[in-house]
């Protein structure tokens, strides 16, 4: 359990913000899924966003730079607006790269909540090889038509590679990012959070297929479709939404401290 406020441990001061209903139980929800993802080992160090829109405003939730995951609060989550104007705290930064193409996907695309993108293990290893996701099993079929490919540009942190990341992205809610790792986005937190399990999965599996050395059997694309809908019905989306509650009672259990 957290013994003080987490944003203290890198010098940051909340101050007196005032907070809408919707706005505080974003942060409990954002803080949740940083919580979950760091239980299963998404991030790297203090690397690393979600970032998620506070409803009917111009700006948006971030970790602050300094914070690893897993001492992510809702008290210490940062409400920035897009010219990079922290309101809610005093003494903290926000990571360039990260502010960078987060902001820039949640200014132009108001159909998308929330961003996240991790480093995860797996999916920076296949994101630094020439063979492309494969889908392999039934839960990737998920991934039909949803997964983007951008080519690695040095640390995103230029204004003008953000059209291309958008492009890349395109309709779909996953991007690989060549020689980087794993970015998804969703209209909630959940879905993002949901496309990002599907992804991380997919590339694990194939990552330690190809590890065997055997010959890969991907599904077929007729096949994939065909289960996609089948997951889905008429209406493609996210994983779900029972997966999301469990994951939230999942980070009840390993440290109801992220609330606070």
């Amino acid at each position: 359990m957290n013994t003080r406020m987490a944003i203290s441990q890198i010098g940051g001061v909340e101050l007196d913000y005032p907070k809408s209903p919707a706005e505080r139980a974003l942060r409990i929800e954002l803080a949740a899924a940083f919580r979950i993802a760091h239980h299963f080992g998404w991030n790297i160090d203090t690397l690393n966003h979600i970032t998620a829109r506070i409803p009917g405003t111009d700006t948006f939730l971030m970790n602050p730079l300094g914070l690893a995951w897993d001492e992510i609060t809702a008290s210490s989550l940062v409400t920035v607006d897009y010219d990079r104007n922290i309101l809610s705290h005093s003494g903290v930064k926000v990571a360039p790269a990260g502010f960078n193409f987060h902001s820039g996907i949640l200014k132009v695309r108001p159909d998308i909540n929330c961003v996240l993108h991790t480093h995860e293990t797996s999916g920076a290893i296949l994101s630094s090889v020439e063979q492309r996701l494969v889908v392999l099993t039934q839960g990737a079929c998920r991934l039909h038509g949803e997964v983007g490919y951008h080519a690695f540009e040095g640390l995103a942190r230029e204004e003008d590679e953000v059209p291309r990341i958008l492009r890349d992205l395109g309709q779909g809610h996953t991007l690989i990012m060549l020689n980087h790792g794993l970015l998804s986005v969703g209209a909630s937190v959940g879905e993002a959070f949901g496309w990002m399990r599907v992804l991380i999965d997919a590339c694990d599996m194939q990552v330690r297929a190809m590890a065997t050395g055997a010959r890969l059997r991907p599904i077929a694309e007729d096949i994939q479709i065909q289960t996609k809908a089948q997951m889905y019905g008429n209406k493609p989306g996210p994983r779900d939404d029972h997966s999301w509650q469990y994951w939230l009672r999942l980070a009840e259990r390993l440290d109801p401290s992220f609330a606070t």
